[in-house]
């Protein structure tokens, strides 16, 4: 196909803004990326300034497009995908958000969640949108800024108010204010929607105490979603796609199928299992989701959540400043034995699946005079693949069991975390050929919707594995490990400050 037909995609995470444009075939025309700050106002709060995201998100998309223009590449659609949950409430006339973006990671409503769940709401939560009574979903955050907020509440009442999570935020700024929506798949994840009606829920917004006059038109992931504003770029550009980034990841990995299953590691680790057409409700603390809504036709999921993946890796570099980068880790974990003895419980953000503890904190077991910063980097790494372990036991409790996991996202590029990941899961592990998973299903979903592609079956046609990992440790080994890190995992959870 000429090159008239490429897409852009815009994948706005947690910590930075990408854009990335791909050929339909997809390879990668042109990337730009931006990291932007994190703000920790207060111990558990978790901000962004919504004019960083903003700012980072047009800077890249105009790099990216200057880039795939340089090579005689035109731009046929746009493709949206974003951090989950994370929220934002802005003034409509101005288009200006009334206070930083709360993210997905905040604990700052864990009380009120708590309150709702003693005074019984759990069940009806649980039972409309597949999800639990946490801080980590949009809805609680929405009420802490319209009861924190000088007249936000009284604005809002007054239908002066819009509520977002970042697909729906810059959607809005990349139409100039001419459309205020989201897809199905972002929407899932607000704790406002019902996932069985696919609507906005009026019991939940009452339960929350959220106008629903707020909330963005809900639509497809494939879909028109408005074009972009005149002199945003150097020509306008139909939005025809978006996804939650996990989501997203999903279609790009062409999971397509009921079983099929893929796990994402970036700033967090989340596995999405397709149930088909049918919502299952998980007996373990699995959330229950949308995968995706495509020509009239919905698939669900079973996902688990893990707060702090990649973040880990992080905290070596900014926090204990043991690395200068990431890449540094996989030969210090080469350097350590097996049986180290050392774990780390990366809970800085509270535990997610299956435990769902907020108030959890990291904490490091079996430390000795000889711990060097090379068993922490190693610990780091094997807590993103420990925690996986859960999940799919998690999964397997519920009655699936899965014997091949795709992964992705940028902690996989090492090949080490790969291996290491089998081994704990005993399962085969597949590697993509093309990593940028996340902003390729953003690509895939706009490339549906303005006919680049025809179909799923065609995307699945494309899909290419890059490499497999075969799991090769014995069992009595995998087992002492599962144990050793099951103590450090409920010793955690019983410590109090």
């Amino acid at each position: 196909m000429p090159l008239e037909n490429c897409i852009l995609s815009i994948d706005q995470g947690t910590t930075s803004s990408r854009a990335i444009v791909f050929a339909p075939d997809p390879s990668i025309v042109a990337t730009a990326q931006q990291e932007f700050v994190q703000h920790y106002p207060n111990d558990s709060w978790v901000e962004h300034d919504p004019e960083d995201i903003w700012s980072t998100t047009v800077n890249v998309c105009k790099l990216a497009i200057a880039q795939a223009a340089e090579k005689g590449a035109k731009i046929a659609a746009i493709g949206v995908t974003n951090q989950r949950e994370t929220t934002l409430v802005w003034d409509k006339k101005t288009g200006k958000a009334i206070y930083n973006a709360i993210v997905w990671q905040d604990r700052r409503t864990a009380q009120q969640c708590k309150a709702l769940q003693e005074v019984g709401h759990l069940k009806t939560v649980q039972e409309r949108t597949g999800l639990l009574l946490d801080p980590y979903f949009s809805a609680s955050k929405v009420a802490w800024i319209l009861d924190n907020v000088e007249g936000a509440r009284h604005k809002a009442q007054a239908n002066e108010l819009a509520f977002g999570t970042v697909d729906s935020f810059l959607i809005w700024r990349l139409t100039g204010g001419k459309v205020h929506a989201t897809d199905v798949t972002n929407a899932s994840r607000t704790n406002l929607f019902n996932i069985h009606d696919l609507c906005w829920d009026q019991t939940l917004l009452d339960i929350f105490n959220v106008p629903k006059s707020m909330l963005p038109k809900v639509k497809e992931c494939a879909a028109d979603y408005g074009e972009t504003t005149e002199g945003l770029f150097s020509y306008t550009i139909p939005i025809a796609g978006v996804a939650g980034e996990q989501q997203a990841a999903s279609i790009s990995q062409c999971c397509f199928n009921q079983g099929d299953i893929k796990s994402t590691y970036g700033t967090g680790c989340f596995v999405l299992l397709n149930t088909g057409e049918k919502a299952l409700s998980s007996n373990n603390k699995l959330l229950t989701t949308v995968a995706y809504t495509i020509n009239g036709k919905t698939h669900y999921a079973l996902e688990g959540s893990i707060f702090i993946a990649g973040a880990a890796v992080q905290w070596l570099r900014d926090g204990l400043k043991i690395i200068e980068s990431a890449s540094e880790t996989e030969a210090m974990a080469k350097s350590i034995p097996d049986d180290h003895g050392v774990f780390l419980v990366p809970a800085f953000a509270g535990l997610g699946t299956p435990y769902w503890a907020p108030d959890a904190r990291g904490a490091i077991f079996g430390l000795t005079r000889a711990t060097s910063s090379a068993h922490l980097a190693r610990a780091a790494l094997e807590s993103v693949c420990l925690q996986t372990s859960d999940l799919l036991k998690a999964m397997r409790e519920d009655g699936v069991n899965p014997q091949k996991l795709r992964v992705d996202g940028g902690m996989v590029a090492n090949s080490w975390v790969c291996q290491f990941l089998a081994e704990v899961l005993n399962v085969t592990v597949e590697r993509p050929k093309v990593m940028e998973t996340t902003a390729l299903g953003a690509a895939y979903l706009a490339g549906l919707q303005v006919g680049i592609y025809q179909s799923t079956d065609e995307l699945a046609s494309m899909n290419q594995i890059d490499s497999r990992f075969e799991p090769q440790m014995d069992t009595t080994k995998r087992e002492k490990l599962l144990k050793g890190w099951a103590s450090a995992i409920q010793s955690t959870l019983g410590f109090k400050s």
